[in-house]
């Protein structure tokens, strides 16, 4: 029986401190001209430096308009979104065509700037090899007897196969908003129908940052959900991209995020979810 001691709940919430790493030196920025007004641009991503090598070889040879190379970044012309949506598509198919993006998805993320505009769309796992920014939706899934459900990633996804996950959880489509993500994961991911998953209960927000292999880096934000399920539901996946679910207790999930059994978006919102339960029993 896993308890939830003064030394676990000290864990998670050192592993809370830690979201948001600083981006390390061997990656450069991608920053974004601002054609008028009183901002110079700003800094929408991170690239490594071995991406960034091939990128300066290869646009050297084939040059791509509003895109240049300067010696510790790269620079994008500031233009209308659709623009450089398509900018960016053309970057995006060379550094894929040169093996640097696995995985893709034909599937679009909206890059959103710090004052919420969508400054472009793009394939969504061009996002980590441009260490842009994306959004995700999670949801903790709990019942009344002190239990949480967790997913098991499906050992054929591109991203942390086999990990445990929160019982739903994906990332924000173009033109799509956190609740909406919520509501559609919860049916695709763990068959929970819109009646029951129309009960879901905005818990915050948390920034996440940090380097993924193969030189990636992972910049999100994601939406933090809770949901209260009934005793008799058992979660179910429909999309493909769940292997099955457990229901533990906060004690043993915890244990199961300190030894590293989670994606480590799932153990942070995990972990905030248990400490925000803690703190309201204490």
């Amino acid at each position: 029986m896993n308890a939830l001691t003064p030394s676990t709940l000290a864990a998670l919430e050192e592993l809370l401190q830690n979201t948001a790493r600083s981006v390390p030196s061997e990656y450069v920025p991608i920053f974004l001209a601002i054609p008028s007004g009183n901002q110079s641009g700003q800094t929408v991503g991170y690239l490594h430096l071995d991406f960034f090598t091939f990128l300066k070889q290869s646009l050297a040879a084939s040059p791509i308009a509003g895109v240049h190379i300067e010696p510790q970044r790269i620079l994008l012309d500031g233009s209308r979104p659709a623009l450089l949506s398509q900018t960016m598509r053309t970057l995006a198919d060379r550094m894929r065509q040169g093996g640097f993006i696995p995985g893709w998805r034909n599937e679009e993320f909206a890059f959103i700037d710090a004052q919420g505009h969508a400054l472009f769309q793009l394939e969504r796992a061009a996002f980590r090899t441009f260490g842009l920014k994306s959004m995700a939706s999670h949801i903790n899934g709990f019942t009344e007897s002190g239990h949480i459900w967790l997913g098991r990633r499906s050992e054929n996804k591109q991203i942390d196969p086999g990990k445990l996950d929160n019982v739903s959880a994906g990332g924000i489509s173009a033109d799509e908003t956190p609740w909406v993500c919520a509501s559609r994961e919860l049916w695709e991911e763990a068959g929970i129908p819109k009646a029951i998953a129309s009960e879901i209960q905005p818990a915050g927000r948390m920034e996440m940052r940090r380097p993924t292999p193969p030189l990636g880096f992972h910049a999100e934000s994601l939406f933090i959900y809770d949901l209260l399920l009934p005793s008799n539901l058992l979660p179910t996946n429909r999309d493909g991209e769940v292997a099955g679910f457990i229901a533990v207790s906060f004690g043993e999930a915890a244990a199961r995020i300190l030894a590293d059994e989670f994606t480590a978006d799932a153990a942070l919102v995990t972990a905030d979810f248990i400490l925000r339960r803690s703190n309201a029993s204490a």
